[in-house]
């Protein structure tokens, strides 16, 4: 049942993996009911539903798509596996931009499998987005460059600060290639108020994800994310620090989470709105 929490902040933006037990029209139509003006969308949700239908579908309902996910898996060794790699990342900023978003979120990939030379990866990494970048900006769409905490390093994403995803970034136009700050994977960092200042000063910060992090990290860590407030991130204070940075654009709310998916969508949004209220606008 979609239930109506009252008008949303103005620069909440929900990522549709927070409430994955959606469809993409509930997802259009309950953010429509709660007066929240953007969502984050994911590849293959969208792919099954149809990319020309889904832009069709925010669209009309009003609805800016502040990012899609994801991009990136950069790290193979294997020539052919790295084609691959880049037609499916240039399939996804042609998606993108059907989509009118200006944001494509880029995971960078792990070790290849027996590998362990972590810098070569990265700089695998640095030559794809160089490939990328021109296919990018011919479709007004930007790179955004996402650090993932290094426990993912090994699997999933060998940048693991946002030092590391600027070093890239900025061999760029900024236009072309920016960072995402996502609250999850840079809470721990000492650094990443420098960093972030950093990425602002350069104009690089593409995209703005808020999660908790709870203790004890549950099985499978992957979806372990924790609603707003429930966990130990100071997330007001990295929201303003990232404002102080000269960001101005939409704060997503992106969490992964079993728990929050088995609950009606209408009362987990509305839950999602009061919590963004209290611990992070």
């Amino acid at each position: 049942m979609i239930q109506n929490p009252g008008a949303a902040p103005a620069r909440l933006s929900i990522n549709q993996e927070t409430i994955r037990q959606w469809s993409l029209p509930d997802l259009a139509a309950g953010c429509t009911a709660a007066a929240v003006t953007s969502v984050g969308l994911w590849r293959a949700q969208v792919q099954e539903y149809g990319v020309q239908r889904a832009a069709r579908l925010f669209r009309d309902s009003g609805l800016t798509v502040t990012s899609l996910c994801r991009g990136g898996f950069f790290t193979a060794r294997d020539p052919r596996e790295r084609a691959a790699a880049l037609d499916d990342n240039r399939a996804a900023l042609d998606e993108a931009a059907a989509l009118g978003t200006g944001t494509l979120v880029l995971v960078s990939g792990g070790l290849p499998e027996g590998d362990r030379d972590i810098a070569a990866a990265r700089r695998r990494v640095a030559e794809a987005v160089a490939e990328l970048a021109p296919y990018a900006a011919e479709r007004g769409v930007r790179l955004a460059i996402e650090p993932l905490h290094p426990m993912y390093a090994s699997d999933r994403c060998v940048v693991s600060t946002l030092g590391q995803a600027l070093d890239i970034a900025e061999q760029f136009p900024a236009e072309q290639v920016g960072v995402v700050v996502d609250t999850y994977h840079l809470w721990w960092d000492d650094l990443a108020p420098a960093h972030i200042a950093r990425a602002g000063a350069g104009g690089r910060i593409a995209c703005f994800q808020v999660a908790d992090w709870v203790t004890p990290l549950p099985e499978g860590v992957l979806l372990g994310r924790g609603q707003l407030g429930e966990g130990c991130v100071d997330l007001r204070g990295l929201r303003e620090t990232t404002d102080a940075a000269g960001y101005r654009g939409a704060v997503e709310v992106e969490i992964f989470n079993p728990a929050l998916w088995a609950r009606d969508g209408g009362e987990l949004l509305a839950e999602v709105i009061e919590r963004y209220r209290t611990h992070v606008a």
